[in-house]
């Protein structure tokens, strides 16, 4: 049935399609007929971050920017759902068009530059919403607050969802928002994390219970960066890192429609780049640090590969977009599959 319904979808412009597709996830979740529709996958609960996950298959950010889904995603059967990126103002996002979907690699070009409803808007759906599960809220700063204040707009994220997320990812990785990748690099780094790690021991203190904190990291460092990066969010005392975004890389995809376009490139032409990156991740953390691994799943395989490169989550998003909620049961099925020990 999905792929009737994307062959239908795919006839629509790729944005126009995106949000035709979360009215209808929307819709179906405040029915509660999401989760009559498709197969639900087998109980897989797994712990991280000291939060109880239904199954270790969650999704990506980025889809759901402003909580506008939130029990329809969750009645699909994944065992998480981060929404967001949110910002602290309401914010247009670039100039349309800025999606591109290149089918004949499985991939998408976004160059959105979060686009969201602001973060009171988010709290609004997130407060209406029946998902009782583990829920991660992605922020982000507006693109008109210079890069030097960069940490300001993070914090008034910070303290706006703390209570209401189970986990808060900050995303330093998008390339589409100017010099924000720069955020992962250096003094800017320490500087940022040292910030976000003393505010939420005042809001853990304030409101009796200590959120995770999730740093998102692009595909397209260098591993000796990739390691310095590790090094500083040991250092801070965060609790997980998301690898990876999309890649700025046009690696296999430079003669296809839409393959030069600027954005970010996720899919399965990540894939590699991405796991590569989980990798260097967890050999420099040693197990101190919960690996989220994200990007180029598009079959359940690709999850376990994730996993056995030393990840202990995994998020789809692209995949989703070309299998359906298949592909979540696929990849819950694939990490059980697994051999233990």
């Amino acid at each position: 049935m999905y792929n009737l319904a994307r062959q239908l979808l795919f006839k629509l412009s790729p944005e126009t399609s995106h949000d035709l597709s979360l009215d209808l996830i929307g819709a179906g979740g405040r029915l509660g007929l999401n989760g009559l529709l498709c197969k639900q996958p087998a109980p897989s609960p797994v712990t991280v971050m000291g939060l109880n996950f239904a199954n270790p298959v969650g999704l990506a950010a980025g889809l759901d920017k402003n909580g506008a889904a939130i029990d329809g995603f969750a009645q699909l059967g994944f065992g998480f759902v981060e929404i967001g990126t949110v910002t602290p103002r309401p914010q247009p996002g670039n100039p349309k068009p800025r999606l591109f979907r290149l089918p004949e690699a499985t991939a998408i070009i976004n160059r959105m530059g979060f686009n969201n409803l602001g973060v009171d808007h988010l709290l609004e759906r997130v407060r209406a919403s029946r998902f009782d599960g583990v829920l991660g809220i992605n922020i982000g700063k507006n693109f008109d607050t210079p890069v030097e204040r960069a940490v300001d707009d993070y914090l008034i994220g910070l303290e706006k969802v703390y209570n209401d997320a189970s986990y808060i990812t900050v995303n330093v990785s998008s390339p589409n928002t100017p010099g924000l990748r720069s955020l992962q690099f250096g003094d800017s780094l320490k500087q940022l994390l040292d910030a976000l790690a003393v505010r939420r021991e005042q809001l853990a203190t304030e409101y009796a219970k200590r959120v995770p904190l999730a740093i998102k990291i692009a595909p397209d460092m260098t591993d000796e960066e990739t390691a310095l990066v590790a090094a500083a969010l040991l250092e801070s005392g965060m609790d997980a890192v998301i690898a990876t975004n999309t890649t700025l890389s046009r690696e296999g995809v430079e003669s296809l429609p839409y393959g030069a376009e600027a954005g970010g490139l996720s899919g399965a032409p990540v894939l590699a780049k991405s796991t590569h990156t989980v990798k260097v991740l967890a050999g420099e953390l040693a197990g101190r640090m919960p690996i989220i691994a994200a990007g180029g799943i598009t079959e359940g395989r690709h999850a376990a590969e994730k996993i056995a490169a030393g990840a202990s989550l995994v998020q789809i998003y692209s995949g989703f977009i070309y299998k359906g909620p298949a592909l979540i049961r696929e990849a819950v099925d694939a990490i059980a599959a697994m051999p233990r020990g």
